[in-house]
């Protein structure tokens, strides 16, 4: 997430009232999180174990709950909370705008557009030409939509991202404020949910077809021509690659990446990256001419018992 204009590192340290290390008028252009982090962004890290990745990372600001040297030509922030100042941040550059009607006046909808009865057009979306927006689809502010996409009813795109700190008082949720994008010839099945990115964006790429019932979590982005059948869940920050398949009742665990051409049969649980253009099955998902080579020779066990018997 860019904010509008860049900021000086004192003026970010006075908003979330933080002690900082580098020059006060370091300049920040943003904040991310640490798979999307790039130079002028900050970036933050609120346990040891990840240090390292942090002040290591492209974010040239870190929002760090230690005292640490500070490699060069970076600046620190440093903070009791991390992750609550994080949220301050958030909030301050991407507030909540509650809405006074159906389609926002800042909404901008392409020519050819259909939009049916009762959907949802947020603040700041854009919608391209020649598409089809069925009943009761929410679309929540930011989102970027191309041409010729259609959306069944039902569906909601920029829900916030789940994901959440475990405090003693109860769960943390850490704020959204990136954004959902559709590129080109997508369909989407009706009662989909995209979450939208906590800085980035969820990308549904040119010519994917989503089948009804389907979750894609927050910052995941899915390359070309993917197809995806119902009740398929794909958690947060996953990379899927062009021209993947998951067939129904898949779930793909958050951060890897579903290599090119990868085929998932349905009722898969994926929790590795995938090798390009491999078949896999199972939960665990292993290749499927591997699972079905074991389940092969399960199914000889009681014959070679029964044979071992007799010895």
């Amino acid at each position: 997430m860019k904010f509008p204009k860049p900021h000086k590192l004192k003026e970010i340290a006075n908003l979330i009232d933080c002690k900082f290390v580098g020059p006060e008028d370091f300049e920040i252009l943003g904040m991310n999180e640490i798979h999307v982090v790039e130079p002028g962004d900050i970036v933050f890290v609120d346990h040891p174990k990840y240090y390292d990745k942090a002040l290591e990372s492209a974010a040239t600001i870190v929002l760090i709950n230690k005292e640490v040297e500070c490699p060069e030509g970076k600046a620190l922030l440093i903070s009791d909370d991390p992750f609550r100042d994080f949220n301050k941040l958030t909030q301050h550059f991407k507030p909540f705008n509650s809405a006074n009607k159906a389609i926002s006046d800042s909404a901008v909808v392409g020519e050819g557009t259909i939009i049916q009865p009762n959907c949802f057009i947020g603040n700041n979306v854009k919608i391209g030409q020649n598409c089809i927006i069925h009943s009761n689809v929410s679309i929540y502010d930011d989102t970027i939509i191309g041409d010729n996409v259609t959306i069944h009813a039902g569906s909601v795109l920029g829900a916030n991202a789940f994901y959440y700190k475990n405090r003693p008082e109860g769960y943390d949720q850490l704020k959204s404020g990136g954004r959902v994008i559709i590129k080109n010839n997508v369909d989407i099945g009706a009662l989909c949910t995209i979450d939208r990115g906590v800085t980035g964006d969820t990308t549904i790429g040119e010519g994917c077809k989503l089948d009804n019932h389907i979750q894609i979590g927050h910052d995941t982005v899915l390359g070309k021509k993917c197809l995806i059948a119902a009740h398929t869940a794909v958690a947060g920050c996953v990379v899927v690659e062009d021209n993947v398949t998951l067939w129904g009742q898949v779930g793909v665990k958050s951060g890897i990446t579903i290599s090119k051409g990868t085929v998932l049969f349905a009722q898969s649980g994926l929790g590795h990256t995938t090798e390009e253009d491999k078949t896999y099955f199972g939960s665990p998902a292993i290749e499927a001419r591997a699972f079905f080579k074991e389940r092969a020779y399960i199914k000889k066990l009681p014959e070679i018992i029964k044979k071992i018997n007799k010895l």
